[in-house]
């Protein structure tokens, strides 16, 4: 059996128009895989982590970290709060000096889904060490 060359073209066309319009689609999803999805409504606030900087179970803060956003929706802000955490995946045995990470929404008009970018300061015996993190955020009014 034989295949025509304008049966050939046609095959072709429609085959690349199909990877064009499903690369075009994932494009764009904004969602970032790996990160972690957070749903807020208006007014609402959410722990996030605990942050620490540690060494065999022991502290190497200075002062506590400091959070910034480097992108996000407006209306959303990030804090931290001290607190003594206890960092689990080291299986340590005492809780070490540290703080909880929470983002907040004011009042939202419409409902949106973004992503939110967070830069992290450890000020630490060792230096200064930084670190970012990347959430997709789902705002609802």
């Amino acid at each position: 059996m034989r295949i025509s060359a304008t049966s050939l073209l046609m095959t072709l066309c429609i085959g690349t128009m199909g990877v064009l319009v499903s690369v075009s689609a994932h494009a764009q999803n904004r969602t970032i895989r790996g990160s972690d999805t957070v749903a807020l409504r208006s007014g609402e606030s959410e722990e996030l982590a605990e942050l620490y900087y540690q060494r065999n179970c022991v502290s190497l803060l200075n002062k506590p970290p400091q959070v910034e956003i480097v992108q996000g929706p407006p209306g959303v802000t990030a804090e931290v709060k001290d607190a003594m955490v206890l960092p689990r995946e080291f299986k340590c045995p005492n809780p070490i000096k540290g703080v909880k990470l929470f983002i907040a929404a004011k009042t939202i008009e419409d409902p949106s889904y973004s992503t939110l970018i967070l830069r992290i300061t450890y000020d630490t015996r060792e230096g200064e060490r930084k670190q970012s993190e990347t959430i997709n955020l789902y705002l609802v009014p």
